[in-house]
């Protein structure tokens, strides 16, 4: 068994497609075909099954590719490392919106003060986009909000957060007493998209209340969410750090809700078989230290 061997499944598991894999590679379609079966005959193991023309991972096949990956990548650290990576490479990572928007830039002004030749690529996505994007290992590590359950992925926590109501600023509600979740049951609901760690958070309460989310509008933006609940096209819930200002100015008003809190702890997130260099290690450190529950965004910039 070789890295080639390991490679050449890699790039068939990703394209789904053995020509596909044969031009990515630069190799004729027997010689991928035949590295596949090799691989299938060392391991007695059936890693496609092909159905209808078409190839369909299975489970062997989905537990080779989570140590393929890695170790692959586990190789190129090693050559990388021997060029001082540690001080000349790049450092992939991936946050979610609250903590990408209030404590990552804050981490990585601190990080580039140390390493002014280290290059780090940030990607700002919801959970399940960056859940997948450490299992196909584009990502060293990601923050995220709330808990990510998967057992090929690693966490370790860092600063706890809470969403809040959110409402529009005339609501006669805002001060009222004993407000609580099943009293805006009938309530639009003005939400984060599907995927999204808060939207998540969202459905997990509702449902223990028994209660339905069916929200009138979605959005990636937590600005256009802002401005469609000042404007009375509902309600919402949102990190606190992020309106807060919104709400110390007037523009939507906000309530306690007597029976929830929506509280969540938020982590760091790397895949188990993830090689991590000292820089990565150290900005993960970074990150696990850091501080961004007195952090405010402009309800302009929310």
């Amino acid at each position: 068994m070789t890295l080639r061997h390991m490679k050449v499944f890699v790039a068939v598991y990703q394209t789904e497609n053995v020509t596909k894999a044969a031009k990515m590679l630069n190799l004729t379609q027997p010689v991928v075909t035949r590295t596949i079966q090799e691989i299938e005959k060392y391991y007695g193991v059936c890693l496609f099954e092909r159905i209808n023309r078409r190839l369909h991972t299975t489970e062997a096949g989905k537990e080779f590719y989570s140590y393929a990956l890695h170790i692959i990548d586990s190789f190129d650290q090693l050559e990388k490392g021997l060029r001082n990576w540690d001080e000349l490479g790049v450092i992939r990572v991936g946050a979610t919106s609250t903590l990408g928007n209030a404590l990552l830039p804050e981490v990585l002004k601190t990080f580039r003060r140390e390493h002014p030749a280290l290059q780090v690529k940030a990607r700002i996505s919801n959970g399940a986009r960056l859940r997948q994007a450490l299992l196909d290992n584009q990502l060293d590590f990601a923050l995220i909000e709330g808990e990510i359950r998967d057992e090929n992925l690693c966490m370790q926590p860092i600063a706890e957060d809470k969403l809040v109501l959110i409402m529009p600023p005339e609501d006669p509600r805002k001060d009222s007493l004993g407000l609580t979740l099943e009293a805006l049951a009938s309530d639009s609901l003005i939400l984060r998209e599907e995927g999204s760690m808060g939207r998540t958070l969202i459905e997990r309460v509702y449902a223990t209340h028994k209660l339905p989310v069916m929200p009138i509008i979605e959005s990636v933006s937590t600005q256009a969410i802002v401005r469609a609940v000042h404007e009375g096209l509902g309600i919402s819930f949102l990190p606190e750090n992020l309106v807060q200002s919104a709400i110390d100015s007037g523009f939507v008003s906000t309530h306690v809700i007597e029976n929830e809190t929506f509280a969540r702890e938020n982590f760091i997130v790397w895949h188990k078989h993830k090689f991590l260099t000292n820089s990565a290690k150290e900005l993960m450190a970074l990150a696990q230290s850091g501080s961004y529950s007195v952090s405010r965004l402009p309800h302009g910039l929310a």
